[in-house]
Parts: structure tokens; C-alpha cells; sequence
């Protein structure tokens, strides 16, 4: 489950997505709009005037026990009753990039293989110039919530099969700097570890 607030962008609206679904259809309620798939599941929330819950942050964010506490009794009034446990960390992990091979079908696109932990290897396309095999980098797991509030799905990049992505620092809502390219890390960082991105001034892997 991940949860995007953006204030500037959207006021004091709080945007929850439980699964990634492609067709859907909206219910409205009082200040909640209902998401659901073809199969009516509840895959999203958007819930309009939170300003009591008192949110920090800009994009995907976590939210204390007591605003979940708040946020459901809320739902509850309103006929929903979801667990709003979920944690948007566990899709950011330190990759090791294996190999790295140029678009049979783009000269601006490379495909990759990457490690994001002992018994798994993803193939993800990337457009960033720097990216080259042997790399510790930062990705972006398929169901990922990006600061932008981009949600990372599979996809097929000018026909080949691209399974999460490899993040920049403007893209995790880290300073920039002139270089631009993915975010490369020390070689020490283990490989599966979570990364986490705490404001736009720093950042911890652990």
C-alpha cells in the first residue's frame, strides 16, 4: 500500500493505491473517491481535506500509527474498512548492474540485468547515459511509488521487456547535480539492501 501527498500540487488530498490496475471506475463518497477494478476490488483511494491528519512531506510518505489510527476511523464513518499497514521502502533496493548491453531497436536506450538480491536478476531497459555493468545503483521495483507519484509497472520499451527501473537523484527528489545519469552508489553497499529517501537533502541505505 502506498501513500502520495503533494500539497502544493493537489491540496490537502491524500492518494492511497492498494494494487496497480488498469481499467477501473470511480465511486464517489463525502470527500473520498473509491478506485476499483473490473472485479469491483478496492485498488485506490483519494480522500480530499485531510488537513487533521497533518501530513509532512512531498510524495510517497508514511504515516504514523495515529494518523492511520485517525484516517481509519474515518473510513469506517464512510462504510470502508481497510488495513492501512504498507510500506513504500520495501520497493527501493540497492542493484548491481550485471551487464549492460546496448536497444537492438533505440541508440539512446541500454538493457541491463541487475541483481536486487541473491536469487533474483531483472532485466530493466535505461535511458541514463552513465549506466554501466558493474555498478551499485538504486531501483525502482515493478509496484514502486515514485516522489512524482509515477507508479512503476512492467512495460516493454520499443519492444523489449523492462521489469522496474534504475533510479536518477532527481527522480528519488534528491538534489541534482550537473552530471546527469542514475544515481551511482559506493561499491560496498550490499546488493537487496532497502534505500531510503528522507527529504530532498539526504539520503540512507540499510
Amino acid at each position: 500500500m502506498l501513500f502520495f501527498y503533494n500539497k502544493k500540487m493537489l491540496g490537502e488530498t491524500l492518494l492511497i493505491t492498494i494494487n496497480d490496475s488498469e481499467n477501473v471506475t470511480y465511486e464517489y463518497k463525502k470527500n473520498i473517491t473509491l478506485i476499483k477494478d473490473e472485479n469491483d476490488h478496492l485498488v485506490g483511494l483519494n480522500i480530499f481535506n485531510v488537513e487533521n491528519l497533518k501530513l509532512q512531506g512531498e510524495g510517497s510518505i508514511e504515516l504514523t500509527e495515529e494518523q492511520k489510527e485517525v484516517l481509519e476511523k474515518r473510513l469506517e464513518k464512510n462504510g470502508i474498512k481497510i488495513d492501512l499497514e504498507g510500506n513504500n521502502d520495501d520497493y527501493f533496493v540497492v542493484g548491481e548492474v550485471l551487464t549492460c548491453e546496448k536497444h537492438p531497436d533505440a541508440n539512446k536506450l541500454k538493457v541491463t540485468t541487475v541483481k536486487v538480491s541473491e536469487d533474483e536478476v531483472l532485466q530493466i531497459v535505461c535511458g541514463a547515459p552513465n549506466v554501466e555493468a558493474g555498478q551499485k545503483v538504486v531501483v525502482s521495483l515493478i509496484g514502486a511509488m515514485m516522489p512524482s507519484g509515477l507508479l512503476i509497472k512492467k512495460s516493454k520499451l520499443r519492444g523489449v521487456e523492462s521489469n522496474g527501473m534504475l533510479c536518477s537523484k532527481r527522480e528519488l527528489g534528491l538534489p541534482q547535480e550537473e552530471v546527469r545519469g542514475i544515481l551511482v552508489l559506493d561499491n560496498d553497499v550490499e546488493v537487496g539492501t532497502k534505500f531510503k529517501y528522507f527529504s530532498s537533502r539526504w539520503y540512507k541505505v540499510w
